[in-house]
């Protein structure tokens, strides 16, 4: 079957055989090509594979198999993460309110791990991880990440979702699994424009979006995607209350640029340059006026008499560029590329002020003003990746070989820039005039700055055997080797078994890794907290510094892990395909943040801490083992229904991960419970719904097609700031059921209008006693976040 006719029927029928179906907002309702604007064929290439022109059924792991170009015509969410949070039941992201920079850059996981044991590839490549290290919220806390919504839904063909452990084919963070996202290369052009809000009248989003794919020079084709995110804030606190709780406001324009040129034969030149620049809003919380204790130590009555809301702005940069040759040396095929990300974000803190600063000023005669913006700082992460790959297919040996080997080289750099001094300073030095440093977010002091950079050479071989035309075997090996913590040598091993023509049994076993991100090793920040009007200095300190060094904080390592799968699929009929996979993760050192360590519950340290100038101090530490447990479940039907045909998809994710070890280092041995409290083993534990499951029914009947889903979170448990021990009980979380809807009418092959809405019962999570939850809200932003319904329209035009 040529490749082309393969990637159609995969495209159109979903996968039964050896991946998992196609999920039913997949089924994308797209007009008829004009064949006169076909692109070149393409090379068909699955996540977890190096066989060239493979096929979904030949993959021994579950793959799924995402197209994106329904949510980009007629979808009601309008940013990648929600998008595969609405279509896939074992990826996670919830929006958070009330949690610093974790509010302005979403999250995203699969199967309830952290967002940085996914990795994100982008046509086949590794693409960067954020800056930002997330220290707040109830998802991902302690965890960096990939973030999705720089890249534009426009401009995406299709996701693949590879739900197994794959760190020996592709190397750090593919504990959970492989995204890898491929880009648009088609020629013809497309706009769409967006508008969707709250049913309570706020977060309003404006989403104009438009992509075009020209020809280069006689065969090659240049893809181009832009579009302007406008969404406003939303706010869900009780009237009188002057807290904002809800969406992060966010603007701003992206550009991606994706091609290729062929050079004779199967040779050719590709190519990816993408840029975001976004600039995001998040309300801290509130300090009170007059009568309240936030005067004088918060706020200054002369400027916020009623008291005011800090706002945290972040002005996010980021880009990411491909260069790649592909060609052939006899029987072999060659691919060398240079990968390049970087990703910065700087903090702008409005509507603040340093109390110090007003206070002081009042004290010396003055009104009591102190600056209403700073500059807080920042921090940058880039990542350039060198990658040379080699594959060829021998047919004499068994059923057939495929034999892939290669290298990588990839270098990383993150600082952290200092703010203005009046975003961190005690212009008093001794606390009487207030708190130091802009209120809502202390800057990063000049103390916090640092440069670093780590390098890291990989070297992998991966052999697929076709046994029988019935069995399949696939393994991997890969050695690494980094600057800062060493080498690593992970395996894998998976196996098919074509037990009749209808069905497929698949099993895995693999060895894994995560290294450190350099932004847990490095990150830093000082800031001053005053109790009963003394000024305590509390320091997340980075690690090798002299703050862990002196409490005895061992070096950094890598995460372990071991992965188990198994697995069927059955396909009985070109009209239904169902697959269930059952696997096992089990996590060892994996990296925490650590609980505030004093001289009230850890003497000995508290003493050393002094001696630095420090009161209290968190680290990042490699403590815990855990082990998370499920089953991933996928059916798919096809049918007609009157005059019309109707798809029906289910797909669920069962999911529990628990904490088995708490391993503390020599110097904090009997301080477990400080290193890892139940809270923060909570939101570890239960940071995703344990639960989640999605019914979907399309039903199309000549222009008019509808789409009506079902989405099912679980319950989750999170701890509270009191804790158990104390006699307060954890917060727990109802399972809950939301519910989208859909109506498009096509008034031709090129222009569609859809109408419809997200969450249309308005519901909300389990409500909780705001003083113990972690924004200090009714309830955190767990399962589906806290915004409630939305309406939408959406209007798509093909040229």
């Amino acid at each position: 079957m040529k490749p082309m006719c393969k990637a159609i029927l995969l495209a159109l029928y979903g996968v039964g055989g050896m991946a998992a179906v196609l999920p039913f907002a997949a089924l994308a309702q797209t007009a008829t090509p004009d064949k006169s604007a076909e692109a070149p064929i393409q090379t068909l290439t699955i996540v977890g594979s190096r066989k060239i022109n493979s096929s979904a059924t030949e993959t021994p792991v579950p793959v799924d198999f995402i197209s994106v170009t329904k949510s980009a015509e007629q979808g009601g969410q309008f940013d990648l993460a929600q998008t595969l949070a609405n279509i896939s039941p074992s990826f996670n992201s919830t929006r958070q309110t009330g949690a610093d920079g974790a509010d302005l850059v979403d999250s995203a996981a699969l199967r309830g791990l952290g967002s940085d044991q996914t990795l994100v590839l982008v046509n086949g490549k590794r693409r960067h991880t954020v800056s930002l290290v997330n220290l707040f919220g109830a998802r991902n806390r302690g965890n960096t990440g990939t973030d999705l919504n720089a890249i534009p839904v426009m401009a995406i063909s299709n996701i693949q979702v590879l739900r197994d452990g794959a760190a020996a084919q592709y190397g750090s963070d593919a504990i959970a699994g492989v995204l890898d996202i491929s880009l648009k290369k088609t020629l013809g052009c497309e706009a769409s424009f967006g508008y969707s809000q709250y049913s309570a009248g706020d977060g309003k989003n404006y989403l104009p979006s438009a992509y075009c794919g020209v020809r280069i020079g006689e065969k090659g084709v240049l893809g181009i995607t832009a579009e302007y995110t406008d969404r406003g804030r939303s706010n869900r606190a009780d009237p009188g209350n002057p807290r904002t709780i809800g969406d992060t406001k966010v603007t701003g324009p992206t550009v991606y640029l994706n091609g290729e040129v062929p050079n004779g034969g199967s040779d050719k030149f590709y190519f990816t340059l993408g840029a975001q620049q976004r600039k995001a809003s998040s309300a801290a919380w509130a300090r009170g006026g007059i009568g309240s204790d936030d005067i004088p130590s918060r706020n200054s009555a002369a400027m916020y008499p009623n008291g005011f809301v800090p706002y945290i702005n972040g002005d996010i940069d980021d880009i990411y560029g491909i260069a790649g040759y592909r060609w052939r040396i006899g029987e072999w095929n060659a691919d060398v590329s240079q990968t390049y990300g970087k990703n910065q974000l700087r903090y702008n803190i409005s509507n603040t002020l340093n109390a110090s600063i007003a206070n002081k000023d009042l004290l010396n005669g003055g009104k009591g003003i102190s600056p209403s913006q700073f500059d807080a700082g920042g921090f940058s992460f880039s990542q350039a990746t060198t990658n040379l790959d080699f594959s060829r297919f021998f047919d004499g040996f068994m059923e057939g070989v495929n034999v892939a080997f290669g290298a990588e080289y990839r270098r990383e750099n993150y600082k952290i820039f200092a703010g203005e001094a009046g975003s961190y300073n005690d212009v008093d030095g001794v606390g009487i005039g207030g708190n130091a440093g802009s209120q809502g977010f202390p800057g990063f002091q000049p103390g916090d700055r640092t440069d670093r950079n780590r390098n890291s050479v990989a070297a992998y071989a991966d052999i697929e055997t076709d046994v029988t035309n019935r069995f399949k075997v696939q393994t991997a090996l890969r050695g690494e080797r980094y600057s800062d913590f060493g080498s690593t040598l992970t395996g894998k091993l998976a196996l098919s078994y074509k037990a009749m023509d209808s069905m497929y049994l698949r099993g895995s076993l693999s060895t894994g890794f995560r290294a450190p991100s350099l932004q847990q090793v490095f990150f830093s920040s000082t800031f001053t907290d005053f109790i009963s009007g003394v000024p305590m200095d509390v320091v997340l300190a980075p690690n090798g510094g002299p703050v862990a060094n002196a409490a005895g904080i061992p070096k950094l390592k890598e995460e372990k892990s071991k992965n188990y799968t198994l697995g069927m699929t059955f396909k009985p009929s070109q009209q239904l395909s169902m697959t269930a996979d059952f696997y096992r993760i089990d996590i060892s050192d994996r990296i925490v943040l650590s609980g505030r360590f004093d001289a009230n519950n850890y003497p000995a340290l508290g003493a050393t801490l002094s001696a630095l100038g420090v009161g209290q101090a968190q680290f990042f530490v490699n403590s815990i083992n855990t082990r998370t447990q499920g089953l991933d479940l996928t059916a798919s039907h096809k049918s007609d229904l009157g005059a019309g045909k109707l798809t029906t998809y289910f797909g669920a994710n069962f999911s529990k991960t628990e904490v088995t070890k708490v391993s503390a280092p020599p110097s904090l041995k009997g301080f477990e419970k400080v290193l890892l409290s139940e809270r923060e083993r909570l939101f570890i534990e239960q940071g995703g719904p344990r639960v989640k499951a999605t019914l979907s029914f399309n039903y199309e009947q000549g222009p008019w097609s509808s789409e009506f889903k079902v989405i099912h979170y679980g319950s989750q448990t999170l701890g509270t700031f009191s804790g158990t021990e104390n006699g307060v009980p954890n917060a727990y979380y109802e399972p809950k059921t939301s519910a989208d809807v859909a109506l498009t009418y096509a008034f031709n092959d090129t222009t569609k209008l859809t109408v419809g809405g997200t969450n249309i019962f308005n519901v909300k999570p389990t409500r909780q006693n705001p003083n113990e939850t972690d924004n200090g809200f009714y309830y955190d932003s767990v399962q589906f976040g806290l915004g409630g319904a939305a309406y939408f329209v959406k209007l798509w035009k093909k040229f």
